[in-house]
């Protein structure tokens, strides 16, 4: 797609300081989570493995790093079942692949997933020295990246998987230009293909994640995992007040298709994740993704481009 001039510049004019934690801070979503690969699919994920993107600026040149948040599995944050045993393994990639392999935006885990070239990895398990820390991988050259500019400029991949165990692994990252602190790296952004979470207990709480509906979107098909039923997940767009997503119940899978309306091309969807009031539903982990009409995985964006979208009554369709 014809994307890169457009997502380009519209990036730059929506970028925030906030722009590289993941989850950002727009999302309102408190980690992400991985379980090991032995883990029970019915606690909310599906195949035990997640893909993170950083796009940096072709200008910039300093370093950078990717920093951790609570990187081992165990104490506080991380979900445990059992005893402590799970192992996760964090590898970031660059180089020709890391992001236009199909495989990878996918994570088809039979296929070439981790693509690209490896310029650094790490295994945790339980350990108190990690635990609700941040350890830093790099420094790297952003030029180690893939240069795609439909993305914005070099993209490096962060594969986290759970090599061993069945515990869940709550966890944050953030690109920083510092290694012992987050410092924002001017003009970078994070994109992700399948996005896997934790919600938040409190049922007051809403959530959000941010497609970006470019001219060649015509329609979008979402489909989620492990929902429990906790509420309801809605669309806000300038055209959308409120179009209601299908849900997923435990352990199940649900789709819905929606309609993409001429005004809502290159802007971005707020896709509300909003809990039910009475349910009061814990430690509820989500895995959800898009697709459009050609069966093309779409991003989530740590921003919304363009900006948090807002109904506009006079071109809205009834939701």
């Amino acid at each position: 797609m014809q994307r890169n001039i457009l997502l380009f510049f519209l990036v730059l004019s929506s970028l925030k300081l906030i722009a590289q934690p993941v989850p950002a801070v727009d999302e309102n979503i408190p980690h992400l989570v991985t379980f090991g690969k032995e883990g029970d699919k019915a606690w909310g994920d599906n195949d035990f493995t997640q893909i993170i993107f950083y796009s940096v600026p072709k200008d910039h040149t300093e370093p950078i790093y990717i920093r951790v948040f609570d990187p081992d599995v165990g104490g506080t944050v991380d979900e445990q079942k059992g005893e402590w045993d799970s192992r996760m393994k964090y590898s970031i990639y660059g180089g020709e692949g890391a992001c236009s392999n199909d495989d990878a935006k996918k994570i088809n885990l039979s296929g070439n997933f981790k693509s690209g070239t490896l310029l650094g990895t790490k295994s945790f398990t339980e350990n108190e020295r990690y635990d609700g820390k941040w350890y830093t991988f790099g420094p790297f050259n952003p030029t180690e990246g893939e240069y795609l500019p439909d993305y914005g400029g070099y993209i490096i991949k962060v594969v986290i998987e759970g090599v061993d165990g069945d515990d869940g692994n709550l966890y944050r990252l953030f690109m920083s230009q510092l290694p012992t602190e987050n410092q924002q790296v001017e003009g970078a952004f994070a994109f992700y293909f399948r996005y896997k979470f934790r919600l938040h207990d409190d049922v007051n709480e809403i959530s959000h994640i941010y497609p970006f509906i470019d001219e060649n979107v015509l329609a979008i098909k979402q489909t989620n995992f492990d929902w429990d039923n906790d509420g309801f997940i809605r669309i806000i767009s300038v055209a959308k007040n409120g179009e209601f997503l299908k849900v997923s119940g435990d352990n199940d899978w649900s789709e819905s298709l929606h309609e993409v309306h001429p005004n809502e091309k290159n802007t971005s969807y707020d896709i509300q994740l909003i809990k039910k009031k009475t349910a009061k539903i814990k430690s509820n982990n989500v895995v959800i993704f898009l697709k459009n009409q050609y069966d093309e995985l779409m991003p989530f964006y740590s921003v919304p481009i363009g900006g948090i979208p807002k109904y506009k009554y006079s071109i809205g369709i009834k939701p």
